[in-house]
């Protein structure tokens, strides 16, 4: 099986997706409850703003040093990145490729078929990474999952490209 996926067709850039890499992307979400929580999409600068805000508010309260459950905090976080079941927003690789103005659906290649979605609908997805901090080899290397999680307990798996039309 390959691990690398292409985006491609009626798009200005042909976009390389590596799965193996997403584990230290900031922008990854938890699958287990990424579908029962309300999705809200945010400005990166407004992300960036309340992250600086926050740190420097624990520096004002807790001072410059770092107090000892920084260290329980990252052992926390690394655990949750080796066991977790994680996914990534579609939208940022499908911006990236820079569909026409005419493209209207998304078809997504898979080695026993192919599932047509409206692109309207592909930008709100989520692509499956890994389940239970283990990389999706059997039938992966990602599995495609709506933005609305009605697929979640199904989603299109055996993926190989994506073509938009």
């Amino acid at each position: 099986m390959e691990s690398i996926i292409m985006i491609e067709g009626m798009t200005k850039y042909t976009i390389t997706l590596d799965p193996s890499v997403w584990i230290f992307d900031d922008r990854r979400v938890d699958l287990l409850t990424y579908f029962d929580s309300k999705q809200t999409l945010t400005e990166d600068l407004t992300e960036y703003t309340k992250s600086v805000s926050q740190h420097w508010d624990r520096e004002i309260r807790e001072g410059a040093i770092y107090p000892p459950t920084l260290k329980s905090e990252k052992k926390f976080i690394k655990e949750k990145a080796l066991t977790g079941t994680f996914g990534i927003p579609f939208r940022d690789f499908i911006n990236n490729a820079e569909p026409s103005d005419e493209a209207t659906s998304l078809k997504i290649i898979q080695q026993d078929g192919q599932t047509v979605v409206p692109l309207s609908k592909a930008y709100d997805a989520v692509l499956g990474f890994s389940i239970k901090g283990k990389p999706l080899r059997e039938d992966g290397p990602v599995h495609f999952y709506f933005g609305d999680g009605s697929n979640r307990d199904n989603p299109v798996k055996n993926i190989t490209r994506f073509i938009i039309e």
